[in-house]
């Protein structure tokens, strides 16, 4: 019989993981072979340099407000807005104001 984890019961991403003071948080919450689910929070002026991943990745955001660059193409989200970063394109991002966020990697 499998462990149960805490995603088999309802639970609010708002609740998942806390801000820190000057610091990038995360918590995986699902990694399989054909996709990873992240969640990170970002204190303000923290963020991700500018790098690039194999797979698709779909940002939600759900909480705060973040500058995210696509291949030199600069958007802003806040609460409750995606975006998809292309496979192999280069990405960066910047919290304006702290910010919380689930990734989603599809790898197949």
């Amino acid at each position: 019989m499998s462990e149960k984890n805490d995603l088999t019961q309802v639970s609010t991403l708002e609740n998942m993981l806390d801000y820190q003071k000057g610091s990038v948080v995360s918590r995986t919450l699902i990694d399989k072979n054909v996709g990873i689910v992240t969640l990170f929070s970002f204190d303000e002026g923290e963020g991700l340099s500018e790098h690039t991943a194999p797979f698709d990745a779909l940002v939600y955001v759900f909480d705060g407000k973040v500058e995210i660059t696509i291949s030199n193409e600069k958007f802003i989200l806040v609460q409750g807005q995606m975006i998809l970063m292309p496979a192999n394109e280069p990405h960066a991002l910047k919290a304006l104001k702290p910010f919380k966020m689930m990734l989603t990697m599809i790898k197949a």
